[in-house]
């Protein structure tokens, strides 16, 4: 059975919500993080309500409404997230005040709203779904995850018009961590000059991407999912030529048949390493965009990734800011997605135009 993407929207460090030019007019920014752009949340939750609620709620909140609205206003059968971090703020607010009140008279909003499942939960509370609801923590395919299990759904005929999100925040705490870890670099680089400066680390990035998934067929629908796999911890370059060769040939399809191959390049020299390889073998003859200089490194970001092939499809257009090699003279009908987090989660997803 074939699953199609019937509306998206998304919340990033670019003017991708609501924004009808998409990416033409790229953002540069000059540091080691990008922060979304936030729209006003009054237009999506009541005002005393956003005062309790941290930056990942609301912009999870808002881009699930935003998707819902693209896709005339349905009622989601099945509201499914995943993300890696969960709501960071909210945990860093409660582990501090643990520290500072000595573990007494704790406010119990912050301890609520630190489990991984608030955004999907918020969401359901708001519209009043009472369907499915499910949050994936797997780290660098949590997304994935999710996709998958509503894909399954889908297949199974357990519901219809499913909500799937990836959300994840940066904060001060958690960018300080992580830099020291060595994911971030540690001097100013322009996002766009990302893959012209190649040194150790990335960077820091954040955002939130939603899609109604449906069985149904219309030519409303953005794009087909055609697949999905997921790849833990392979061994060699080989092992992973293989799985994409796999994957396409399960879809009566070669790498040839690819007009257009997205990959997770985030400027780290470590990480490119796999993609740099690839681009000299199995797609030597594809072409090539990178898209990690737009919204930055985080676990969840292949859902920005999907974002913009299901986009890039609909509008037979690629933007040219995301462009790394190749000419494509024709509307693009086969987009094969290709990221890794920290050389451990591999994820493929194969999108076509409907």
């Amino acid at each position: 059975m074939k699953v199609y993407i019937r509306s998206s929207a998304c919340i990033s460090p670019q003017k991708t919500f609501r924004d009808e030019d998409f990416l033409t007019d790229a953002i540069e920014y000059t540091g080691t993080r990008l922060t979304v752009i936030e729209p006003d949340y009054k237009e999506f939750v009541d005002p005393k309500m956003l005062r309790r609620m941290s930056r990942v709620i609301k912009m999870g909140v808002a881009t699930a409404q935003e998707c819902l609205n693209n896709a005339n206003n349905v009622m989601p059968g099945a509201i499914i997230t995943g993300t890696a971090y969960g709501c960071l703020e909210d945990t860093v607010t409660f582990l501090t005040r643990i520290i500072e009140q000595d573990e007494e008279m704790l406010p119990p909003t912050s301890f609520i709203q630190s489990t991984h499942n608030t955004v999907a939960a918020q969401i359901a509370l708001m519209l009043q779904c009472h369907g499915y609801n499910n949050t994936f923590v797997h780290k660098g395919i949590s997304f994935e995850s999710a996709l998958l299990d509503a894909m399954m759904l889908l297949n199974e005929r357990e519901a219809d018009n499913i909500l799937v999100g990836g959300t994840d925040e940066m904060t001060d705490t958690s960018f300080t961590v992580l830099t020291r870890l060595g994911l971030y670099r540690r001097w100013p680089v322009s996002n766009l000059d990302l893959y012209s400066t190649r040194s150790k680390g990335s960077i820091g990035g954040e955002g939130a991407a939603f899609f109604v998934l449906t069985d149904k067929p219309s030519p409303d629908n953005l794009a087909e999912l055609t697949a999905i796999r997921t790849i833990y911890k392979p061994t060699t370059l080989k092992d992973i030529e293989k799985r994409v060769v796999t994957l396409l040939a399960e879809n009566a399809l070669t790498i040839d048949d690819i007009d257009l191959v997205i990959t997770g390049k985030s400027g780290d020299l470590r990480h490119d390493e796999i993609y740099e390889e690839l681009d000299i073998s199995l797609f030597k003859n594809s072409a090539l965009a990178n898209y990690k200089h737009l919204c930055g490194e985080y676990p969840t970001s292949s859902s920005f990734a999907l974002w913009l092939a299901s986009n890039i499809l609909k509008n037979d257009s690629v933007p040219a800011i995301t462009m790394e090699r190749g000419d494509i003279k024709t509307p693009p009908k086969k987009i094969l997605v290709y990221n890794h987090y920290q050389k451990i989660y591999h994820s493929l997803m194969l999108i076509s135009a409907i």
